[in-house]
């Protein structure tokens, strides 16, 4: 007796899931490239093999990801290269610098070096490469590292909304919505701003105590003198600085063009390669491991994986809930589905799954899923990688990260912060 025909359906959906599992999987325990590579192409391999995506639909899934997946790869060297100048430990000494001893200053100052960073240099770079300097900072200060490290933290969210290159979600709906870079700036820049008031002035209150008092954590000995050291090692930070200003320019002048910021970003990891290996801050290897291939690789994987379930029970599911409306209501909703799809699938699956579904009720009802996935990741831990990533890294430079701190700060500031943001954006709409 012939078998349902629902049940190859149901056999697909059940790959595509096992398929997702296994990549989130991945990304919660962040593992050796290798490995990571191995998993992304498994879990392709299995969607395509049990026919949940045919390989046309899963190219035509791909070809908008490879220009955003490669600006990715791009800027990541790009912040490799300003790093080993040190372009950010200098500007994390500076902060500490002019905040005279203070912890609430210091806090100001990197909560805005934070967002700058975000902006400039999307949320991994703050993440991986400011953070750590950020809490060698504190420690010279004598005072609790927990502040700035969550000013960190909720930046690399929050603080990612208001360029189209500050988030792989935001490049990813920019080609949705058909939105350029200075027409999504001009959109997103009242939410933004909301966003990093709301921000600020929580994190002032929730770590009001520890702001007032020293912290009882001591300076590593001789951490300041190692780290005075290192400075007058540093090469000049001129021609880092200059590309990036001109990688930003590039980007703003070529977006009405058409020209993808892929192709700028790459411009501005090459000069930087040649200048890096001619100071000899990094060889070769150094230089591909920079770029993170097989979290690209992932990604693409991902893309697949996420395609093919849009396209079944999970695209249904999301497309029911969906409001139709872009009033203040209906894009809160939106927010408020993008946040849950972020908490659940991590916000670049979710912003695959979602985008495609809310761009055809407008360009504010994609800007809206927009907030839910950047402000709404910092919800919960599995809300977006880097998240995870700042755990490893806090975790890696001796700072135990307090699972209840964080829920208290997350579930305080994320809703307060998506509901205003929700509320400008409405009005710009």
């Amino acid at each position: 007796m012939p078998l349902p025909h629902a049940t190859p359906d149901l056999f697909q959906d059940v790959a595509g899931v096992v398929a997702l599992s296994g990549l989130l999987l991945i990304a919660h325990r962040h593992p050796r490239p290798a490995v990571e590579a191995l998993a992304a192409i498994l879990a392709g391999g299995l969607v395509l093999a049990t026919g949940l995506i045919g390989p046309g639909p899963a190219w035509t899934a791909l070809q908008p990801l490879l220009p955003v997946v490669g600006f990715l790869v791009a800027i990541l060297v790009v912040a490799e290269v300003c790093a080993r100048a040190g372009a950010f430990a200098t500007a994390a000494r500076y902060v500490e610098h002019h905040s005279r001893g203070r912890p609430e200053l210091l806090l100001l100052g990197v909560f805005l070096l934070a967002a700058l960073v975000t902006t400039v240099l999307s949320l991994d770079a703050t993440v991986v490469l400011l953070t750590p300097v950020v809490l060698v900072a504190a420690r010279h200060l004598g005072t609790s590292p927990r502040p700035a490290a969550y000013a960190c933290l909720r930046m690399a969210n929050s603080g990612s909304l208001l360029l189209p290159v500050s988030n792989l979600t935001n490049l990813l709906a920019a080609h949705h919505l058909g939105l350029g870079f200075a027409g999504f700036a001009a959109r997103m820049v009242l939410p933004f701003g909301v966003t990093l008031l709301i921000e600020y002035v929580g994190l002032r209150l929730l770590f009001g105590n520890e702001l007032r008092r020293q912290s009882i954590q001591e300076t590593p000995a001789g951490a300041a003198q190692a780290a005075s050291d290192e400075s007058a090692t540093h090469a000049p930070l001129m021609v880092p600085l200059a590309t990036v200003a001109g990688m930003l320019t590039a980007f703003a002048a070529l977006s009405p063009l058409g020209v993808p910021p892929f192709w700028p970003a790459a411009g501005a990891a090459g000069v930087l390669l040649l200048w890096a290996r001619r100071r000899r801050l990094l060889d070769l290897g150094a230089a591909l491991r920079a770029g993170h291939p097989s979290f690209a690789l992932f990604v693409l994987a991902l893309g697949v994986v996420v395609a093919g379930l849009g396209t079944g029970f999970l695209g249904d599911a999301v497309h029911h809930v969906l409001p139709r409306g872009t009033g203040f209501a209906d894009l809160l909703l939106i927010a408020i589905i993008a946040t849950l799809a972020a908490a659940l699938l991590t916000n670049l699956s979710a912003t695959l799954l979602l985008l495609p579904l809310v761009a055809p009720i407008g360009v504010t009802a994609g800007l809206a899923a927009l907030l839910g996935l950047g402000i709404g990741a910092g919800l919960t831990w599995t809300g977006s990688l880097a998240n995870l990533l700042w755990r490893r890294v806090l975790v890696r430079e001796g700072v135990r990260p307090s699972h209840l701190l964080f829920h208290r700060v997350s579930f305080l500031l994320t809703p307060v912060s998506l509901v205003a943001a929700t509320a400008a954006l409405s009005l710009v709409s």
